[in-house]
């Protein structure tokens, strides 16, 4: 999914108004007003690189003289020591970006990376990678953008453009059945219902939910669920997945796999500013 540029600028301002405050006291003080120079923005561990927009967007948010190149293109898979990008103008402006630029390519390279590899773990299996809600407020759009630019899909962006009725809505509503049915009445979208028992599962075919979530369900539920819903619904395995049993989950015949730990627990990729 592509940012719009508006986004990127606003995230940009507001990280550059955390970091600088009132001004940059070390860099004001060690450097020339009137120094010029580059800078190349270096991967330092083998990844999938995301978030040169962001990036740009914060140098030129601190100076709009700054020239920004792209050394890679987004999603590109890179070596230990590529330098991804180089910023060039005025020495202040880009020492002052430095870290706010940093920390949003280290973290959106973190995601598409992980992302990338639970999206070759699954390879020739039919399964996708989704992605969830479980995000940092403010930044979902930047984190869906870096599960899509590793090669994972988008779940619902918000809770106004999908339906997901949980465990807690279906307590509310009184059964699945009367869940579905209150929904086809307020409104046009496919409708997804949480299941954790194969009961629930055989509820929700009958109702005529077009997608399934399957929560914490083994291997072998899986592959029973898939059986009930006999290409009727969608389903899609949630809950405590992982890189090391996600082919498994992945090879039972569902649709989709969720997972939260694209965007919760994404471990920031290590990069670095050097002057040149």
């Amino acid at each position: 999914m592509a940012v719009a540029l508006d986004m990127l600028e606003r995230v940009a301002f507001a990280a550059l108004a955390e970091d600088l405050g009132d001004g940059d006291v070390t860099t004001e003080a060690t450097v020339d007003v009137d120094a010029t120079g580059s800078a190349e923005l270096v991967v330092k561990e083998p990844g999938v690189v995301c978030g040169l927009a962001v990036a740009e967007a914060v140098f030129r948010a601190v100076d709009s003289e700054l020239r920004f190149e792209r050394l890679v293109e987004e999603g590109a898979s890179v070596a230990a020591g590529t330098a991804v990008a180089r910023v060039a103008g005025a020495e202040r402006a880009i020492l002052t970006g430095e870290r706010t630029a940093l920390n949003f390519l280290a973290r959106l390279s973190g995601i598409a990376t992980l992302t990338r590899r639970y999206v070759d773990a699954v390879e020739g299996t039919g399964a996708a990678i989704l992605d969830t809600r479980k995000t940092t407020p403010g930044l979902r759009a930047l984190e869906k953008h870096a599960v899509a630019t590793g090669g994972g899909r988008n779940h619902r962006f918000g809770l106004d453009d999908g339906v997901l009725v949980k465990d807690n809505h279906l307590r509310a509503a009184g059964s699945v059945a009367c869940a579905v049915e209150r929904l086809r009445a307020a409104t046009p979208l496919p409708i997804e219902v949480e299941c954790d028992t194969l009961e629930q599962v055989s509820e929700a075919v009958a109702a005529g939910a077009e997608a399934i979530l399957l929560d914490n369900m083994s291997p072998d539920q899986l592959r029973s669920a898939a059986a009930l819903a006999r290409g009727r619904a969608r389903l899609e395995a949630s809950g405590g997945v992982t890189l090391e049993n996600v082919r498994a989950v992945a090879e039972t015949g569902v649709d989709e796999i969720s997972v939260g730990a694209l965007t919760h627990s994404a471990r920031s990729l290590d990069v670095s500013l050097e002057l040149t």
